[in-house]
């Protein structure tokens, strides 16, 4: 059973839960995701079964577009809606192009502080212990990359905005930073995950749809650009026991024989290194 499925995560479901009902529904153990989406979060999760678990780290690695929403004029804890209001601010008017150019602000590379409210690990221990037990921590930072954002709507205490970002790019800190800029307080309302690298949410499908067998299972070529060839009967046996290969390809190659899947090697100068063996 290997293959994947992009799935549209409800609200209020963590990505841990949508595994879980994944579980139940096709009775395995074996699947991964591809890129946390906290419980407020909807949108594109990618879960991979069987042996294309070893795909996570690839996927998880391509950009992710957002859509998200602020709410002006209130702080609270996990810095998004859910979490408890620490401070208010008067809500300031802008103009379109005040906000615009302070979103423009953040395109590029930028050290971002990693939330109080995550899974980060800090010393062994994920960022949200200290934040329940109430302990002091130092909050790791992490250089990510805005690729796009751009303004969609600005009305009364709401700004709506789409980003396209690096892996590891948190959405409620970038949001903190826009409203730092701002010189006002506010926290995020609402965040879609509407692109994975080449999944989209046009092209997922919800819990529901799943347990009402209305999906789509995903090959390994539709997950990842890759070349498909036939395997060499002079490599056969160095493939087969997983050994650098040379020959002159790029990026990623799929040997087959006899259409079954063999192994999914990477090419860099030519030189092949495994990284799947079926």
């Amino acid at each position: 059973m290997n293959f994947g499925i992009v799935v549209n995560k409800d609200k209020d479901y963590t990505s841990r839960d949508v595994i879980n009902k994944l579980n139940h529904i096709f009775n395995t153990k074996k699947i991964g995701h591809t890129g946390t989406l906290d419980p407020l979060a909807t949108g594109v999760l990618v879960c991979l079964f069987g042996k294309y678990t070893k795909l996570v780290s690839l996927i998880t690695d391509e950009d992710k577009e957002y859509i998200a929403s602020i709410k002006l004029g209130i702080k609270t804890d996990t810095l998004d809606i859910t979490g408890h209001i620490i401070d208010k601010s008067e809500i300031k008017k802008y103009s379109f192009k005040e906000i615009k150019n302070t979103l423009n602000c953040f395109k590029g590379e930028y050290n971002q502080v990693i939330p109080l409210y995550s899974a980060k690990r800090v010393n062994g221990k994920r960022l949200y212990e200290y934040a329940r037990n109430n302990e002091e921590v130092k909050l790791p930072e992490n250089i990510v990359n805005i690729k796009e954002i751009e303004l969609l709507d600005y009305h009364n205490d709401l700004i709506k905005f789409r980003v396209v970002v690096s892996k590891g790019t948190y959405i409620r800190s970038l949001i903190q930073s826009i409203c730092d800029k701002l010189d006002c307080y506010g926290t995020m309302n609402e965040l879609i995950r509407t692109r994975q690298g080449k999944f989209n949410i046009t092209n997922s499908s919800t819990l529901n749809d799943i347990e009402n067998n209305n999906y789509q299972k995903l090959s390994i070529e539709e997950l990842l650009d890759v070349e498909v060839m036939e395997l060499p009967d002079d490599l056969e046996k160095n493939i087969l026991n997983g050994n650098k290969i040379e020959l002159n390809k790029k990026n990623y190659v799929l040997f087959k024989k006899d259409k079954q899947e063999i192994a999914l090697y990477y090419f860099e100068n030519n030189i092949g290194r495994l990284k799947i063996l079926f």
